[in-house]
């Protein structure tokens, strides 16, 4: 077997055996247990001028491609979102050509695809509330005639303007009352956007969650469902008990994901499951030292959920997509601890992908599309492969490897070994 070259914060190079592929096997039905998505990145153009603030070159064959692998497992494709660099690198004109031809994507390939709507196309950084609910319908509107459905991201602009919860509550309000399809609302934590600091109205998330759940409730045959990437699975928890019948809860929690999508159906019958608890505990240390419905259907969520589990809106699962349809497969097939045995180790691998500064993440997503062969190159939007050091890489190499997410590993050894030769290290 070949050897797997790491190397340390302190420059010392170590190895570790290649483990074999993992040979997981493409679900030959829908999905039924868990609705996944996975949110995806850009690919841009390699010869490209790929550095701070110039305008987005995406490679859209590639970009694309990727969009198909992930509809060939099963899962749906959210885009347009924070993964693909929206606010960090993807501007407006990318941001709609990439809904327009994801959108023809899944239409070709029988997927689901949800895609982003926000105000970040308006060129001044202050806007007052009427400019932001015009905003927001602009982009709303032309997801809607892609025919995508729209996940209503969380909006810098109105963060900035608004001057109390009731803010929140009248521009949601306008623009549900807009929306023509179901969509999905997003939390974003400010562990993933600092700027996002006291939406829907308060820093505590109990309050913010509780004006959160008013907008869902006067709004309910409007909305699919609603995505909570806090990074807190006590507040996801909290939330998802109260939602009303019919509304999904979509993870973003890319620190506990095992143990809310499993839910109930884990040992011990918690709403968090014992593998986010285990998982917490191993993160804490480390600190110290189902398938969506086809597109065009106009619906997110083909039956109503289940109150002990959540369904799923990761950027970590563009990261480990086989792995994640491996898992939900096992969950089709009555098989709890099968999912966990699978689904468990990648948390490792997600937690350090997502690592603070959290926004980061996309450098780690990137990086193993481009181990896995998803792309020619590592290169990024604006320069961001250069936002994490080799010895952050290298221990998502570890961890990649020891949780079966290397698809092709040889290719990915390669490619990793490569990387640290061009610096300066034998490998």
């Amino acid at each position: 077997m070949t050897d797997l070259t790491l190397l340390s914060t302190d420059g010392v190079t170590s190895t570790v055996e290649l483990a074999a592929a993992p040979g997981y096997a493409k679900p030959t039905s829908p999905l039924q247990s868990r609705v996944a998505y996975a949110a995806a990145h850009v690919v841009p153009k390699v010869s490209a001028d790929n550095t701070p603030g110039r305008p987005a070159e995406i490679d859209w064959d590639c970009t694309l491609d990727f969009r198909r692998a992930v509809y060939s497992w099963g899962l749906g494709v959210a885009d347009a979102m924070d993964t693909a660099q929206r606010n960090m690198g993807l501007d407006a004109a990318a941001t709609r050509e990439l809904i327009a031809r994801s959108a023809q994507v899944a239409r070709e390939e029988g997927g689901s695809v949800v895609v982003g709507v926000n105000t970040d196309h308006l060129d001044q950084d202050v806007v007052s509330i009427d400019a932001i609910i015009d905003a927001y319908k602009e982009q709303l509107h032309f997801t809607e005639e892609q025919g995508a459905g729209p996940v209503l991201m969380a909006s810098r602009h109105l963060a900035r303007a608004a001057e109390s919860a009731d803010d929140y509550r009248r521009v949601y309000r306008e623009i549900l009352g807009a929306a023509t399809t179901p969509v999905v609302l997003h939390w974003l934590g400010t562990a993933f956007d600092p700027s996002l600091a006291g939406y829907f109205g308060a820093i505590d998330w109990r309050e913010a969650s509780a004006v959160l759940l008013e907008i869902i409730g006067e709004n309910t045959d409007r909305i699919a469902g609603v995505k909570m990437s806090l990074l807190d699975a006590a507040s996801e928890v909290s939330v998802r008990e109260r939602l009303p019948a019919g509304v999904r809860m979509f993870t973003g929690d890319d620190f506990n994901y095992v143990g809310l999508i499993g839910g109930d159906s884990l040992e011990g019958g918690s709403g968090v499951g014992a593998a986010s608890a285990r998982s917490a505990a191993e993160h804490t240390d480390s600190v110290r030292g189902g398938s969506a419905p086809s597109a065009g259907t106009r619906t997110l969520a083909p039956a109503a959920p289940a109150a002990g589990h959540s369904d799923a809106l990761l950027g970590a699962f563009a990261a480990l997509t086989p792995v994640a349809s491996a898992a939900i497969q096992a969950l089709d097939a009555g098989d709890p601890d099968e999912y966990l045995r699978i689904l468990g180790p990648t948390e490792a691998l997600s937690r350090q992908v997502f690592a603070a500064p959290t926004f980061y993440y996309k450098t780690g997503v990137a990086f193993l599309s481009w181990l896995n062969g998803h792309q020619k190159a590592f290169q990024m939007v604006g320069g961001l492969h250069s936002a994490r050091s080799l010895p952050h890489l290298s221990r998502i190499v570890e961890l990649a490897n020891a949780s079966s997410a290397l698809e092709q590993p040889e290719l990915a050894a390669d490619r990793w070994h490569a990387m640290l030769r061009v610096n300066g290290v034998d490998a």
